[in-house]
């Protein structure tokens, strides 16, 4: 038997890309020998340990990102990286969803370990995309956005919930649509490639986003605390950023967004 949190751990400590993606494709085709302890928490000492990534992207303030024309080679494949660096985070952010939290359902463990997997895909299509067009990941600057608010959120599963999932990688559903019809008439055949991949990472992030909805609501439902109030007090006080249109209300809702949080969404939202 496979103790699963111990190797989502372990998988998120490795720090080589390659080796933590084959390493969760192993675990993925050995799924009929998890084993699942909720009750298992990792050594003290490792809790120190940095996340498992390589020295390079370099991360810089998002501000500072070099603004690159989608018609040049470097344009393209520097909007390749970007993503290829979410798709990284976002399988540490799985990982760590898996063995940080104890004393959950079997299912909220076997949920994170497939959005981790299928994370990892992503990362794998783009990663070689990324060297089809003559680069690497780790070859262009990078921003941290996403995994500071995981460290915000490392004591609270319920913050992590609310606005990890629901907020940072709901992001993502709105802005795929978006990026995919910049790449609409590029005349590169990376830029086909890219809109392809897109199509299936939107489809898979759908199904993430839900997962992050389940769990939120089960937790306020736990706690007996009402999830829209609950949310707006977390967004405050985790400084959660303000959520921006256009939205992509279908996936939204396709995610598990109910329609009172997406008319409170839309109302809310700065012009």
């Amino acid at each position: 038997m496979i103790d699963t949190r111990q190797q989502a751990h372990a998988l998120f400590c490795e720090r080589n890309p390659s080796q933590k993606v084959l390493g969760l494709s192993d675990l993925w085709a050995h799924k009929d020998q998890w084993h699942m302890d909720p009750s298992w928490t990792p050594d003290p000492q490792t809790l120190s340990w940095p996340i498992g990534r390589p020295e390079k992207p370099k991360l810089i303030p998002h501000r500072d990102l070099p603004k690159r024309k989608l018609s040049t080679p470097m344009g393209l494949a520097s909007l390749v990286h970007s993503i290829c660096h979410i798709e990284f985070n976002a399988i540490n952010l799985a990982l760590d969803a898996v063995w940080r939290f104890g004393n959950m359902p079997s299912l909220y463990y076997t949920d994170w370990l497939q959005v981790a997997y299928e994370e990892s895909t992503h990362f794998d299509l783009l990663e070689n995309l990324l060297s089809k067009m003559g680069y690497q990941y780790g070859d262009f600057d990078a921003h941290d956005g996403l995994w500071e608010m995981c460290e915000k959120t490392k004591h609270d599963i319920l913050a992590r919930m609310a606005l990890v999932p629901r907020t940072l990688e709901a992001r993502g559903l709105d802005a795929s649509p978006l990026i995919q019809q910049k790449l609409i008439g590029l005349s590169s055949p990376f830029a086909a490639t890219a809109h392809e991949i897109l199509n299936i990472i939107l489809r898979d992030e759908i199904t993430h986003v839900r997962v992050g909805n389940r769990w939120y609501l089960w937790l306020c439902e736990s706690e007996d605390v009402d999830p829209n109030a609950m949310y707006a007090q977390l967004s405050q006080r985790h400084e959660a950023p303000r959520l921006k249109p256009p939205f992509n209300l279908e996936a939204r809702a396709q995610a598990g967004f109910t329609p009172e949080e997406l008319r409170v969404l839309v109302a809310s939202s700065p012009e």
